[in-house]
C-alpha cells in the first residue's frame, strides 16, 4: 500500500462486534479472563489496550517497521531508549540536540553512569572520531532543533555498523511521510507524535518505532514496567490525526517554501535556515534522504530586541511551545524550548538570541505571507 492508503487503513480493521469503521475507544483498565488463566489475548491496560495496538500498528506500518511502541509524551519515548542502556555505556549525541533530550541525558541519566558526547553529526568524521570502546548508541536528530542541520544517515549507520553500535534518529521534524531511517538501516525511530504525527495541538505523545525483534522485546519489556502508556483516548485522537498526514504535510511544505522566499527576497534577515532552500549547506543531502523539506523554518534576526519586535508583530503566528500543529506558531528558542542548553553550547552551533524558529501551518498561505511581511515592516 501506498503511504495516503496506510494512514488510513494500517492498523485498522472494522470492530469484531458491531463491524464499526472507526477504532473504538478501549476505555477499560483491565479484562474479563473467560476462565482462569485464558485471555482474550488482553490482561491489564498498561500493558495492553486495543485503541494503542491499532496507533502502533499504524504508525510502524508508515515508517516502514514491524515494532511500534507508544507513549505518554516525546520525552518518555527518549527516556525508553536511553533505558536500554547500562551504567559505563557511552551515547554519541547530536550537539543540536532538543532541549529536553539535553536536559533529560546532562541532569538525570549521567547520575545513572551513562557518558553523552556531543558531536557536530552532520560531519561523519566528528562522529567517528568520538566513538569509544563503550560506545553504544549514536543518537541523531535530523534536521536538527532548531539549526536544522542534516546528518547523513547511510553514512552514519555504516559507521555504527561497522563497530557495532545501535542507531536511534528523532524523526518529529519530518515525520514518517518526508523521511524514512528505517529504510537507511538506522535501528530505532523516534517521534514526539504531539507535532505532525498528531498535528492539532491536542495530544501530547511519542512513539518509537524498530523492525529489530530484539530490541522490540526490549523496548516493550521497558514500556511495560514504567509504564509511561498513552490514554485509549490519546490513541484515538492520534489515529484519527494520522488520516490526514499526507495532505496536512504536503501543504506544511509549500507553505514554508513560500515563506522562505519572502523572507529571503525582504532583505530584512540576517541568514534565513530552510533545508529546501537551494542555500542551505545540505540541501542536496536534503533531497537524496528526504522526500521534503517540511515546515520549519528559523530566522536568524541577528539581535534579541529584533526577535521580540518581529515575533510580537505577527497575527497568525502564534507565539508559543511546540510545532507541527496545523496552526502557524513562533517560537523563540533561546528562552523556550533551549533555555536548558548552557549558553557556550548554544553559541558553538550558532543558536544566537536573534534567532526565531517558524512552525509553519496549513493557513492559506496568501495570509501568512502578509502575516510575515507585515512584521517585517517592523523590524
Amino acid at each position: 500500500m501506498k503511504f495516503s492508503t496506510k494512514q488510513i487503513h494500517a492498523g485498522q480493521h472494522p470492530e469484531g462486534v458491531t463491524g464499526a469503521v472507526i477504532t473504538p475507544i478501549f476505555q477499560t483498565s483491565t479484562y474479563s479472563n473467560s476462565k482462569l488463566g485464558e485471555t482474550k489475548g488482553f490482561d491489564y491496560g498498561r500493558t495492553i489496550n486495543p485503541t494503542r495496538t491499532a496507533l502502533e500498528q499504524n504508525l510502524a506500518a508508515l515508517e516502514n517497521g514491524k515494532f511500534g511502541f507508544c507513549f505518554s509524551s516525546g520525552m518518555a519515548a527518549v527516556q525508553t531508549v536511553a533505558m536500554t542502556l547500562k551504567s559505563g555505556d557511552h551515547v554519541i549525541c547530536t550537539s543540536n540536540v532538543y532541549g529536553g533530550t539535553y536536559r533529560l541525558f546532562e541532569q538525570i541519566m549521567v547520575n545513572l553512569g551513562i557518558e553523552f558526547s556531543y558531536v557536530d553529526t552532520s560531519d561523519t568524521n566528528e562522529t567517528l572520531n568520538a566513538i569509544k570502546n563503550n560506545t553504544r548508541l549514536i543518537y541523531i536528530e535530523t534536521p536538527t532543533n532548531p539549526m536544522l542541520q542534516l546528518t547523513d544517515l547511510k553514512a552514519t549507520v555504516g559507521i555504527a555498523k561497522s563497530k557495532g553500535i545501535m542507531t536511534c534518529v528523532d524523526n518529529t521534524f519530518m515525520s514518517p511521510y518526508f523521511q524514512n531511517p528505517l529504510d537507511l538501516g538506522v535501528d530505532i525511530v523516534l517521534h514526539s507524535s504531539t507535532k505532525y504525527i498528531n498535528g492539532h495541538s491536542d495530544v501530547i505523545g511519542g512513539c518509537i518505532i524498530t523492525s529489530d525483534e530484539r530490541i522490540a522485546d526490549r523496548l516493550k519489556f521497558l514500556q511495560n514496567s514504567s509504564g509511561a502508556i498513552p490514554s485509549p483516548f490519546d490513541c484515538w485522537l492520534i489515529l484519527r490525526a494520522t488520516k490526514t498526514l499526507a495532505q496536512r504535510m504536503r501543504c506544511h511544505n509549500e507553505n514554508a517554501l513560500a515563506i522562505c522566499k519572502v523572507l529571503k527576497e525582504s532583505g530584512k534577515i540576517r541568514k534565513v535556515i530552510y533545508p529546501g532552500d537551494e542555500s542551505h549547506p545540505q540541501h542536496e543531502l536534503a533531497k537524496k534522504q528526504m522526500s521534503g523539506f517540511g515546515g520549519i523554518i528559523s530566522v536568524d534576526l541577528d539581535s534579541y530586541d529584533k526577535a521580540v519586535n518581529f515575533c510580537n508583530a505577527l497575527n497568525i503566528f502564534q507565539i508559543a511551545e511546540s510545532l507541527g500543529g496545523v496552526e502557524s506558531l513562533v517560537c523563540h528558542p533561546v528562552s523556550m524550548t533551549h533555555g536548558s542548553v548552557p549558553k557556550d553550547l548554544r553559541e558553538k552551533i550558532g543558536l544566537t538570541d536573534g534567532l526565531v524558529r517558524l512552525s509553519v501551518g496549513i493557513e492559506d498561505e496568501d495570509d501568512l505571507t502578509e502575516d510575515v511581511l507585515r512584521a517585517l515592516s517592523n523590524l
